[in-house]
């Protein structure tokens, strides 16, 4: 097979190189493309342009396959701990039993945040959007923690990593607490990573917890599906902040931005809001089914397809059984739910969804589990980044240490041609 294509224009002939990645992807480098030709390409979206090499993840949407530094996430998600994903995605490799053990430590050394930062949340009011306080407050720690990040020194890029692996779940836990009207929490040692972040949601002043092994696998599951997914919306982002040099925290608050909008990180909420308007028009099932299957009628489904997965979502196969456990562990009678039930029948069995791969996905099954434990729907999205933490932390240390030149896209310009200024009285 040839190792370049050729591009003839206006006469001259030009190669361009072919790279092959390791699970046999094709890329033709066009970096020498503008300077030989004059050219530049127009792909709006990106959805044909490879801005990056990357050893993190792989992505097959339409074999649907999804791998973590070469692992499948279906070992993953059946063998591994969200903190031993973490580990892998960061350090490259999965951890010993004495690395977890020091990894947790590191993490647990830096599990606070300043008090100071309370007085940044009290400013907001209680109607704020959780995700616009969570950028707020995730900016707020490079106030807080001035020390510049010598990228050439491991060491300091570890830190940087485990400081705001620790800090993040209280950021986070914040936002619902802010919600509810409830005191922040304070961080638990004595607690594994996701049992602590349970805790610092739920636990209310004076009354134990009951840490339900369930419900702490469930969440455990989601935060390690969600971890990282390739080059998406944010990830991109958080990769184009800090191709700037902008520091780990400014780049990751620009992450959790791009993450919050609902064709996107939003996707989740989109799926409870559709099911509360369901509900709310008399939980006629049928009707919006059939709704969604008349191309002239504009409703969607929410939480069926996906935009890069072309056969089912593999990441819905897992969280399935976790959503089915969890429901079946609360007894949770819930209209909401059972609307949720009736619709995910309809499309794993319907001859018109099946054809046209509108399975659930992710968003639809992870809607269901934060729904049924009780998190606030504009929640939602605050525990999709919790998930997306380590996977945006792995790639802004990637581009970093490669050192990936600062992200500058063209564009072709389509306004006004040159012309002169005209005085405002001849106007």
């Amino acid at each position: 097979m040839s190792d370049k294509v050729i591009l003839n224009y206006n006469g001259n002939e030009l190669e361009l190189p072919v790279a092959t990645g390791s699970m046999d992807e094709k890329s033709i480098d066009i970096s020498k493309l503008r300077s030989a030709t004059g050219l530049i390409t127009m792909d709006p979206g990106y959805k044909n342009t490879g801005a990056c090499e990357s050893k993190i993840t792989f992505l097959d949407g339409e074999e649907g396959k999804l791998m973590y530094r070469g692992y499948p996430i279906e070992q993953l998600a059946e063998k591994s701990s969200f903190v031993e994903v973490m580990y892998l995605l960061i350090k490259g490799e999965l951890p010993t039993q004495a690395e977890l053990d020091k990894f947790i430590t590191d993490i647990n050394e830096y599990n606070y945040v300043s008090e100071d930062l309370i007085k940044i949340l009290d400013a907001f009011p209680s109607s704020a959007h959780p995700m616009g306080v969570l950028t707020s407050l995730t900016a707020a720690l490079s106030a807080f923690n001035p020390k510049v990040v010598d990228v050439n020194s491991p060491e300091d890029m570890y830190r940087a990593a485990v400081t705001l692996l620790g800090k993040f779940p209280v950021l986070a836990s914040w936002t619902q607490r802010k919600i509810k009207g409830l005191p922040v929490n304070y961080s638990n040692d004595k607690l594994s990573y996701v049992e602590n972040f349970y805790q610092l949601l739920f636990k209310k002043p004076g009354q134990d917890l009951e840490l339900d092994p369930v419900i702490i696998d469930a969440i455990d599951k989601l935060l390690i599906l969600h971890a990282d997914h390739e080059q998406n919306c944010s990830t991109s982002s958080v990769r184009l902040v800090g191709s700037s040099h902008a520091g780990l925290f400014a780049s990751i608050s620009g992450g959790i931005s791009a993450l919050w909008g609902p064709l996107h990180g939003g996707a989740n909420q989109a799926v409870l809001e559709m099911l509360e308007a369901i509900k709310n028009d008399g939980g006629d099932v049928e009707k919006y089914l059939a709704k969604a299957k008349d191309k002239n009628d504009p409703f969607r489904l929410m939480g069926f397809g996906h935009r890069v997965y072309k056969n089912f979502d593999p990441r819905a196969k897992i969280i399935k059984v976790a959503a089915d456990n969890v429901l079946d562990k609360l007894g949770i009678n819930d209209p909401i739910l059972d609307i949720a039930k009736k619709l995910e029948k309809a499309a794993l069995e319907d001859e018109y969804f099946k054809s046209r791969n509108l399975y659930p996905n992710v968003d639809f099954y992870s809607g269901i589990i934060y729904k049924a434990l009780d998190i606030p729907t504009e929640m939602f999205t605050v525990m999709f980044a919790v998930g997306r933490l380590p996977g945006w932390i792995a790639q802004w240390m990637e581009m970093r240490e490669t050192n990936q030149p600062i992200g500058r896209p063209r564009q072709l310009y389509t306004g006004a041609p040159l012309r002169d200024y005209v005085e405002i009285e001849k106007r």
